[in-house]
């Protein structure tokens, strides 16, 4: 019954608003409203229902939605796989024309971008099985328009046979702790750097910002209406995170091509990093037998709190959907604790269900424990469609800080008026 399609038509409409969310038929936004499914009810699903997804998980879908057919017998799902790299146009395209998909995957930091042509989550969709963090990404004005599917955060990996030879034998608990550990290691024989972290480039703000949060400093103020990047309680995160390069436990010019991390952590060379859960599987793949036993996780280290970054990606519904009925039904089925260890299973994406984490799929697995632990304290970027602008203003100060050619002082002064230039959106 399942028709997957290999490519996706999208019709241009040159000068119409990206934001525009008239229906497939040109419908109006009262018209949208007045269809707009608010519960999701028992019956089966039925129809057709048009899924975008991204990357290994547009590849992987079509093939698991099979037992969601299986148990809707009148419902046929047509997954469409979109490269990451044009997702983001291509939906923009889409809402532009008229023309998206019924359901589509969207990346948690997208969702203020298209928010406006999204429905609301059903009243009967139960969440609260969710990740709290993860929930916060779905919300904005207090209503909730996309559901969790998988979620990404940040922890620490370390050698611990380095760390044995070091005179360590727990993971680091505090900043304190973190910054001695790395020091302590650098040196081991044969260990040039005790930490790598990003000095620069794509995301090196964003995957620093466990330490502003850590020390109990908020991105924006609590209305959400300005930019709060130039207080103390910023400026001393950053201190501390560019004090390892300005101490040269790690390595202001290290590679920031993908795989570099993996390969100076597997050589001993740099044997601390901080990164999310695909990392494992490279470090096994690269290290070979044997391995896995030479290196742990553990949750982020201490100031005022542990908490990490979140990320992931969300499901979304969209107000021109012609089957909002069974596009609610099948976002639901993806989202329940069973169906989501499978999902687990079939692409090691992490659950956006704590239940899930309770299976014996993820339990045996001692490199996951960090992970699930870390899920309970994470904070998520402010969902606001300005958020990747000043983000990428963010990369650019985080650089010079890093490399010591302005103050932290001065560099978050920089960015808090770039920030106050963007606005909020």
């Amino acid at each position: 019954m399942r028709r997957s399609t290999v490519s996706v038509a999208i019709a241009i409409a040159l000068g119409v608003s990206v934001l525009a969310s008239c229906g497939r038929g040109g419908g109006s936004d009262e018209t949208a409203a007045q269809n707009a499914v608010t519960t999701i009810g028992t019956a089966p699903a039925t129809g057709t229902v048009t899924v975008w997804a991204m990357g290994a998980e547009g590849e992987a879908l079509d093939a698991f939605v099979a037992d969601f057919e299986e148990a809707n017998p009148d419902v046929d799902v047509q997954v469409t796989a979109i490269p990451w790299d044009s997702a983001h146009d291509k939906i923009q395209t889409a809402i532009a024309a008229g023309n998206g998909p019924d359901v589509s995957q969207i990346g948690s930091t997208w969702i203020a971008d298209f928010a406006d042509s999204f429905t609301t989550v059903p009243s009967d969709l139960d969440t609260s099985d969710l990740f709290s963090g993860s929930l916060e990404t779905a919300t904005i004005g207090g209503t909730q328009l996309v559901v969790p599917w998988y979620v990404d955060t940040r922890v620490v990996y370390y050698r611990t046979d380095i760390a044995s030879q070091a005179g360590w034998d727990k993971a680091p608990t505090t900043w304190e702790e973190f910054h001695d550990m790395a020091a302590d290691m650098q040196k081991v024989d044969g260990v040039d750097y005790g930490l790598r972290l990003f000095p620069a480039g794509t995301d090196a703000f964003q995957n620093t910002l466990w330490a502003p949060w850590s020390n109990g400093a908020s991105l924006t103020n609590a209305e959400n209406t300005e930019w709060t990047f130039d207080t103390p309680e910023m400026t001393e995160a950053f201190e501390y995170t560019s004090s390892f390069f300005t101490e040269g436990i790690a390595d202001v010019n290290a590679g920031i091509e993908p795989g570099a991390a993996v390969a100076d952590f597997v050589s001993g060379t740099t044997p601390m990093f901080i990164d999310g859960p695909s990392l494992a599987a490279q470090i096994n793949e690269l290290g070979g037998e044997g391995f896995e036993s030479k290196y742990a996780t553990a949750v982020l280290p201490t100031k005022v709190t542990g908490t990490s970054f979140v990320g992931g990606s969300d499901l979304a519904v969209f107000k021109d959907s012609d089957n909002q009925s069974a596009a609610w039904k099948l976002v639901q089925w993806l989202t329940q604790p069973e169906v989501q260890v499978n999902w687990y299973k079939a692409t090691t994406d992490l659950p956006a269900s704590q239940t899930a984490w309770d299976d014996p799929a993820l339990t045996a697995d001692d490199k996951l424990a960090a992970f699930g632990e870390q899920l309970n304290d994470t904070q998520a970027p402010p969902t606001v469609s300005t958020w990747a602008q000043v983000n990428s203003a963010g990369e650019t100060v985080i650089e010079k800080i890093n490399r010591g050619t302005i103050s932290v002082s001065d560099g978050l002064a920089e960015l808090q008026k770039q920030a106050d230039t963007i606005g909020m959106g």
